[in-house]
């Protein structure tokens, strides 16, 4: 048996989310189904490096399974890409060490969430990036971004519905950037719980109207409560970027 290792980029616009759901269509499943058609119908499982919502992209999403086929590993690359859907792609492909774990050897992630800011709707992009025609004090977005660094609980910024206990997470980096008529949110942290990263933008988003005050950032976070936190931005605007690991 050998272990492979993907870079996976998918867009999740017709996707009910990653992971396995009963009678809908999850990028899993299209992966694992392509895997068993190579196998002769043999059940492959693949492990990802998490799980993403209903309309949320990857640009570097990474899984990994273990097969018994002796193909080239240049080879595969072409084999999986030719069985796929087309809204989903292999970027990269390589062997890997039986011990090497897609999720569990994970030591940070890139996030970015892509805002639309122009007056009128992009049909070409309404599916790619949030709508918000509104005007944004990028001061004090800046403001409040210093207290979202570091080691929080963000048990205030994850959806009620998480059934993690531990809510303890480091961000390392929070920025953004413009790019033509789009304003780019960009996170790196060591991990992020359930919608984690869709709220953290939707109360951003609501600092930069003056509808919360940056020091207000503080007290959400020692509240331990997602009530006291902002709007979840929808998911079609997010994308996971990249995957880190040691090497």
């Amino acid at each position: 048996m050998e272990r492979l290792k993907c870079i996976i980029s998918y867009d999740g616009s017709a996707f009910s989310g990653y992971q396995l759901q009963p009678n809908k269509r999850t990028v899993q499943l299209e992966i694992e189904n392509t895997l068993s058609k190579l196998h002769k119908g043999n059940i492959i499982k693949v492990v990802a490096s998490g799980r993403t919502d209903a309309t949320v992209h990857a640009v570097g999403q990474v899984i990994h399974f273990d097969t018994s086929l002796t193909i080239p590993v240049d080879r595969w690359k072409k084999a999986l890409n030719s069985l796929l859907p087309k809204d989903i792609a292999v970027v990269h492909i390589e062997k890997v060490n039986e011990a090497f774990h897609a999720r569990f050897d994970v030591q940070s992630k890139e996030y970015r969430y892509k805002l639309l800011t122009s007056a009128d709707q992009d049909v070409f992009k309404r599916h790619y990036s949030y709508h918000f025609p509104y005007p944004l004090d990028l001061d004090l977005i800046d403001e409040a971004i210093i207290y979202l660094l570091g080691e929080h609980d963000f048990t205030s910024f994850c959806s009620a519905k998480t059934e993690v206990k531990d809510k303890v997470r480091t961000i390392f980096e929070i920025d953004y950037y413009k790019e033509e008529d789009e304003l780019i949110f960009r996170f790196v942290g060591n991990g992020f719980l359930y919608n984690m990263v869709r709220i953290i933008v939707g109360t951003l988003l609501e600092v930069g109207q003056k509808k919360t005050m940056p020091v207000e950032i503080k007290n959400i976070l020692a509240q331990k409560n997602r009530g006291f936190a902002g709007k979840t931005a929808p998911g079609h605007g997010l994308y996971l970027w990249k995957v880190h690991y040691d090497n």
